[in-house]
């Protein structure tokens, strides 16, 4: 076996399995789960007609570069929603979802015994992958099994979740040789702004990283206007060749359609380029038949500001709710509250409302890595807004008549 498959730590929702085997859920409440950000809203019924248009072609093999169609469907859609003209045949792929794409990356880019810069000179032989604390967990183990040490970057909570870039030290950034960023992020919902982005960028200039920028969460948002996209920035800030930069993106968020695992990346056409090569091998084609169903819902924009509208009447009602009793913010973008529990015990708070009340929340230190003794989300829960509001809300007000007997003085 792989030895490096021994590094991997257990993912959050088995943690959280491992959590709830002795509880016992309160029998007279249904259950009601905020713990996966799984979308619950309803796939667009029309959806149908476009698999179903499209069934002959599960009779052939698909081309791991795509359809032509799907990748100009993809193109089309970044100019309008970016303003941005990339080349549909060298700068977008169409992946399996964002999750296996992220995941991917990382096998291509990652040089265990080397520099992608060969200008660097490596102080020992392990290169690094910097990513977000707290985190996606996938870039953790897509780092590892590439054969890289994760670095974790902490969060400012002081300034809106933002990562601490500037805390991390010239001779990693020397030995990094990619960087995820999540942008809206997960869990805390903060978007990169275009200051933290020209930082970024000069950083990769200068060391020669790969930055690879998760967008999953980038067309739910509560502000007036949209969050900034990592290909946006790059050619805002004189980078219109998108040099070691590739953005990824899904229908799973945007079009509630996560059992499609329909998505695409676009960006740097040199590692496009690389990442053809890889997912030729890696036997990652999407099915023609999804192909055809996604091109329908790439160029289709109605159903995707019905759903944000959604997303934000829920959050409106939700969050002053819980502002009652748990410290929390509206968040930039994404369907995830990160709220900070009383106590400071995030697995008891956790455990505790389930067995009292049968609602689900995921721990935040589940979703962050210890460093120099902090865990940034220890004492924090996640707390996925992905049901209908009815559903939400009482599951609000529970958490709020718990959460009012949690702080309760013991006897």
């Amino acid at each position: 076996m792989n030895p490096l498959l021994q590094q991997l730590q257990p993912y959050p929702f088995e943690r959280l399995k491992a959590l709830f085997s002795s509880v016992t859920p309160a029998q007279n409440l249904r259950a009601i789960s905020l713990g996966i950000g799984e979308p619950k809203h309803p796939t667009p019924e029309w959806l149908k007609d476009h698999l179903l248009a499209a069934f002959s072609a599960l009779a052939t093999y698909p081309p791991t570069a795509g359809d032509l169609n799907f990748r100009q469907a993809c193109s089309k859609w970044l100019k309008g929603r970016y303003k941005l003209e990339l080349n549909p045949a060298t700068q977008i792929l169409p992946v399996n979802g964002s999750r296996e794409a992220l995941f991917a990356i990382a096998q291509t880019v990652v040089n265990p015994k080397g520099h992608l810069n060969a200008k660097v000179q490596l102080h020992n032989a392990m290169p690094y992958v910097v990513c977000p604390n707290p985190f996606y967990q996938i870039y953790e183990g897509a780092a590892i099994l590439a054969g890289a040490q994760p670095y974790y970057v902490p969060s400012l909570e002081s300034k809106n979740f933002a990562m601490d870039w500037q805390s991390v030290p010239a001779d990693v950034w020397a030995q990094t040789q990619l960087l995820f960023v999540c942008s809206p992020g997960n869990p805390t919902g903060a978007v990169v702004p275009l200051s933290e982005w020209q930082t970024l960028f000069e950083l990769s200039d200068r060391y020669g990283f790969v930055i690879a920028s998760d967008e999953c969460y980038s067309e739910i948002y509560f502000r007036p206007e949209a969050p900034l996209g990592s290909l946006e920035a790059s050619k805002a800030l004189g980078r219109p060749d998108f040099k070691n930069l590739i953005a990824f993106t899904s229908l799973s968020k945007r079009s509630n359609m996560p059992g499609l695992r329909s998505g695409f990346v676009a960006g740097d056409s040199a590692i496009v380029q690389k990442f053809l090569l890889y997912r030729t091998y890696h036997g990652s084609a999407m099915s023609g038949m999804v192909q055809q169903a996604s091109i329908a819902a790439w160029s289709d924009e109605a159903h995707v500001v019905e759903n944000r509208l959604k997303y934000q009447r829920k959050f409106a009602a939700v969050t002053p709710l819980l502002q009652s009793v748990l410290e929390l913010a509206l968040p930039d973008a994404g369907f995830y509250l990160w709220a900070k529990v009383p106590g400071g015990d995030d697995e008891d708070f956790a455990r505790e409302l389930l067995r009292q009340y049968n609602v689900t929340v995921l721990p935040g230190s589940y979703l962050a890595r210890e460093v120099a003794g902090h865990n940034p989300g220890r004492g924090r829960i996640r707390m996925a807004l992905v049901a209908e509001t009815d559903e939400c809300l009482e599951a609000a007000q529970r958490i709020v008549d718990f959460t009012q007997h949690y702080l309760a003085p013991k006897p």
